[in-house]
């Protein structure tokens, strides 16, 4: 029974020490947007574990649209706006100049980093504040700082401050492959292992306030559904229904957890209330019904069906009659992991064009105009999840023979690839916003 469950919980998916993940920009824009960050001055004694810096000029180069200039080709390194000349940021043809200083807070352990971030072409000053934190949380600070300037100059709110889930499959021998449930910041660093265990580990799914992580795991040799408390790491089992107990994901509000359960027969849909335990069944239907993900609004679930023979992408009323659902996907072969952009209207999805095709790409379907994207050309691409500025697609694949997170943006010009060092990485679950 278990083999059986676990092959078809591979179909329904579709698919050791502590993998460590680097961005590679494999793609940026043609004409990205000059940056000169400059090394921020550090007033106190020692040496800072981390590089302010560094961190931010990494993060902006990493989504692809900005270039930050080289340290070595600066002409001055002002740590204040007095000490700011903008003719010499001009000459080296820069669009923006962000200059900076650490101090240690009075009386404190505490450092207080201060920013100011410039528009060198109208020399303007567009922000500046001060932070304050604790030594350790530099690189949070940096990737605050990011944010600000990503967001003063995109108008869309930075997502350096975001987290990421992955799985992480480790094969010791042909007998024993070691599973990773992980969690990192969104570019890879501070990698942290929430759950570690022999048998498999699916679904990593995030709670909307980013306190708790739902999942699959088979650590009773079924698959049962897990919900794990982030900073505390006390978990409770969710399911124990018979059978297929797979794809946990979240209600926008955090009261619902839609999934796929098979005990009644055929994979379906259902949503438990986690408040009361009540369980609802969603669609009833001979063929396999999996991978739901909520519209933005909460009231309807997206779900991959094989109804009509070949796997399609369906959208269901919450309270609506099992049977009375809109078929979202028709020219595809294969069209499968469908989510929402905040929008509502653009569906993020997994598309083999035709029968003869053997690529599985990332794509964007419009509903409303049926344009359809194609984000990716690789042949195995998989389990996509967005960003939750919904600027950013990450998602998983092959690389050199192991699996790989990439991330694409969703006008697809620009690509990053976090390569572990060990293992096999999947299923990846981007954060939410963190308050």
């Amino acid at each position: 029974m278990k083999a059986r469950i676990l092959f078809l919980i591979a179909l329904l998916l579709s698919a050791s020490a502590q993998a460590e993940l680097n961005i590679q920009i494999t793609q940026g824009v043609d004409n990205p947007i000059k940056i000169a960050v400059v090394p921020f001055v550090w007033e106190g004694s020692g040496i800072l574990s981390e590089d302010i810096a560094e961190i931010v000029a990494n993060d902006l180069q990493q989504v692809g649209e900005f270039l930050p200039l080289s340290r070595s080709n600066m002409l001055s390194m002002p740590r204040q706006e007095s000490e700011v000349f903008f003719r010499d940021w001009r000459i080296l043809d820069q669009d923006y100049l962000l200059i900076g200083n650490i101090n240690r807070e009075p009386g404190s352990q505490l450092v207080r980093v201060q920013y100011e971030f410039f528009d060198v072409r109208r020399e303007l000053k567009l922000e500046g504040e001060i932070l304050t934190g604790s030594v350790s949380q530099l690189r949070d600070i940096a990737h605050e700082v990011s944010n600000v300037v990503f967001e003063r100059v995109s108008g869309i709110p930075g997502a350096f401050t975001t987290q990421i889930l992955y799985i992480v499959a480790d094969f010791i021998s042909p007998e024993l492959t070691n599973f990773r449930l992980e969690k990192a910041d969104y570019d890879g660093y501070r990698a942290q292992v929430l759950l570690e265990s022999t048998e498999p580990i699916m679904s990593p799914s995030w709670s909307p306030d980013g306190s708790q992580v739902a999942y699959v795991s088979f650590e009773t040799d079924l698959p049962r559904i897990y919900i794990q408390t982030v900073a505390t790491g006390q978990r409770r089992q969710i399911t124990n229904f018979p059978n297929i107990n797979s794809s946990p994901v979240w209600s926008p509000d955090g009261s619902k957890l839609a999934m796929v359960l098979s005990k009644d027969g055929s994979p379906d849909i259902y949503v438990q209330d986690l408040i009361s335990n009540q369980l609802s069944r969603i669609t009833d239907h001979p063929a396999i019904e999996t991978e739901p993900s909520w519209t933005p609004d909460g009231r309807s679930l997206v779900f991959m069906s094989d109804r009509t023979g070949q796997p399609q992408i369906y959208q269901i009323q919450l309270g609506a009659s099992s049977w009375d659902v809109e078929r979202l996907t028709y020219d595809c072969f294969y069209c499968a992991k469908g989510k929402f952009l905040p929008d509502g209207v653009n569906l993020v999805h997994v598309r083999r064009e035709t029968r003869q095709s053997r690529n599985y790409s990332i794509a964007i379907l419009n509903i409303e105009t049926l344009r359809v994207l194609t984000l990716t050309s690789t042949s195995l691409d998989e389990s996509p999840s967005i960003a939750p500025n919904g600027s950013m697609i990450i998602y998983a694949t092959k690389y050199d023979g192991k699996g790989v997170l990439d991330a694409v943006s969703i006008d697809g010009r620009v690509k990053f690839r976090l390569p572990s060092s060990q293992g096999d990485v999947r299923e990846p679950s981007w954060s939410p916003f963190f308050n």
